[in-house]
């Protein structure tokens, strides 16, 4: 990745992985997927955020390849022990116990070494762990298969039709009592990926979902005048977007992935959704970072809504005009992945 690798002072090739684990209300699973990562040398955990009401973890570590290519694989096998996907709810789309698993190119490193490394990985999971594996994004053998949405469609409760229907890339193509057990997994190489949610006052997830398809890339399907099903885009490139509900908080969210924060600004997606609340009576609250944000996305938003200033002083006013403290304290020194490597 250009932008992280100009910013860290290293001569060492150093990748990014950031596990999704179908886990979050369970402390002691998280914690022992988190040890797993942990005791693997040479690499550094960065980040555990599990959110209870999408039942779901966001591990984030960094180390050299062969290393973080070890820890993945440990977290994989932790998870796929302590995880039974059979009785697993949550409000957060997923597929298995290690929903997904992408490698992403921090420092000296490039997109195809991370394509090699993440279907060495896969195979090992494949093989060693007998779990599905399915590759995406930069590693994704067909274009199909590109799109996390696409191979997640169905979700853990469509997987034995998905097997049947979409052989996996790694590991076993039929649906036994281990896969009952941990699901399939999405491993691939990726740009980075800023984990990005708004919050709504109000508790009625069909608007948050209204709103989700608006901003979106993908849009939404309609019927038009004739009868016939059309799609009609988004407002915002690189961005996909669901509806949930927040029982903690009494609210909603738009929770979002931003694919490429370059293309489409995490300032921009926080006022265009702020335009379409207003249009269903409601109002943004604030918003939160899921795991960890590159710098440059704080300063631009700071430079948005205050102009040129320090960097200090940019990265608190993003963090104040977009609310990201409102659900939990953003502390710049935990967030900001440039202040952890």
């Amino acid at each position: 990745m250009i932008l992280l690798n100009k910013m860290i002072n290293t001569d060492k090739k150093i990748i990014e992985c950031v596990p999704n684990f179908s886990e979050g209300q369970n402390t002691d699973i998280v914690e022992k997927i988190a040890s797993s990562v942990r005791s693997t040398q040479n690499v550094k955990l960065l980040n555990v955020e599990p959110d209870k009401d999408y039942n779901r973890t966001v591990i984030t570590f960094a180390g050299e390849p062969l290393c973080v290519k070890e820890a993945a694989f440990k977290a994989i096998a932790t998870a796929s022990e302590l995880i039974d996907m059979s009785r697993q709810k949550g409000e957060h789309p997923r597929i298995g116990a290690t929903d997904v698993c992408p490698l992403i190119p921090v420092a000296n490193v490039t997109k195809d070494e991370c394509v090699r490394l993440s279907n060495e990985l896969g195979k090992d999971v494949g093989e060693k762990l007998g779990i599905p594996v399915y590759l995406y994004e930069d590693s994704a053998m067909s274009a199909e298969r590109r799109n996390l949405e696409n191979i997640r469609k169905g979700e853990y409760e469509g997987l034995e039709q998905k097997l049947k229907d979409w052989i996996p890339d790694y590991g076993p193509t039929e649906y036994n009592d281990k896969v009952r057990k941990s699901g399939a997994t999405v491993i691939g190489s990726r740009f980075f990926l800023i984990a990005y949610n708004v919050n709504l006052n109000t508790r009625n997830v069909s608007i948050a979902n209204e709103i989700a398809k608006k901003v979106r890339e993908s849009g939404s399907m309609i019927i038009d005048e004739a009868g016939a099903k059309k799609r009609v885009p988004g407002l915002l490139k690189c961005v996909k977007a669901i509806g949930v509900e927040l029982n903690e908080y009494n609210i909603t969210q738009v929770s979002l992935n931003l694919t490429n924060y370059k293309k489409t600004s995490i300032h921009k997606v926080f006022e265009t959704i702020k335009a379409q609340a207003k249009v269903h009576g409601i109002e943004v609250t604030g918003s939160e970072v899921i795991g960890l944000v590159p710098k440059e996305a704080l300063i631009e938003a700071g430079t948005f809504y205050t102009g040129n200033n320090s960097e200090e002083k940019l990265i608190k006013a993003a963090i104040e005009h977009l609310g990201l403290s409102q659900l939990n304290t953003f502390e710049p020194e935990k967030k900001i992945i440039e202040n952890l490597l």
